[in-house]
């Protein structure tokens, strides 16, 4: 019967859209380690990043807005109401995203390079890519794992363009054939 119910989820997604009553096994999945999550970073006004853009240094980056805070802040809540209350939680290096991380209040966040946007530098899109992939290929979760990263990234993965803040559930282990089990919206 779990099978059934499972394979009905992915149907469902496969149609590109996760009604309601099928939202609650994309989260089972994700609390037994038989899914990850991306999330494109909340609410950052504009598009890219300045000309005189730094890693190091938040005030040349495009950031979130108080709007992006508050919807990180919902996405952690939206977590916890889901029985996720710690995660295994990795983000870009953009102070978007380790904010967006940060907010969501889930636990310790670790930066993981991998995750950082290639939207200026196309070329490192491969490679990022690439190892994205080996990472969720040998991941093996005792919590929940989740991901914050950029459009260009969880696009180039799953073919899937993310609004800001949407949840992006692909089934671990990562094979060769990335199986995107939904997504989920937090407006």
């Amino acid at each position: 019967m779990k099978q059934a119910v499972w394979i009905f989820a992915i149907l469902i997604v496969t149609l590109n859209a996760v009604p309601a009553a099928a939202e609650p096994l994309l989260w089972q999945a994700l609390r037994d380690g038989r899914a990850a999550v991306l999330i494109r970073h909340a609410l950052a006004p504009g598009t890219g990043d300045p000309a005189a853009f730094d890693v190091a240094d938040c005030a040349t980056q495009r950031n979130l807005s108080e709007e992006g805070r508050a919807q990180a802040r919902r996405i952690g809540d939206m977590f916890r109401a889901n029985g996720i209350d710690t995660a295994a939680i990795l983000t870009s290096q953009w102070c978007r995203c380790r904010d967006t991380a940060t907010e969501m209040a889930l636990g310790p966040v670790q930066d993981a390079p991998f995750l950082n946007s290639f939207f200026a530098n196309r070329g490192d899109g491969p490679d990022q890519t690439a190892a994205l992939r080996t990472y969720l290929t040998e991941a093996d979760p005792e919590t929940p794992l989740v991901l914050v990263t950029h459009q260009v990234n969880i696009t180039a993965l799953t073919d899937h363009f993310p609004r800001s803040g949407e949840l992006v559930f692909v089934e671990l282990p990562v094979t060769d054939d990335l199986t995107v089990l939904g997504t989920v919206e937090t407006r």
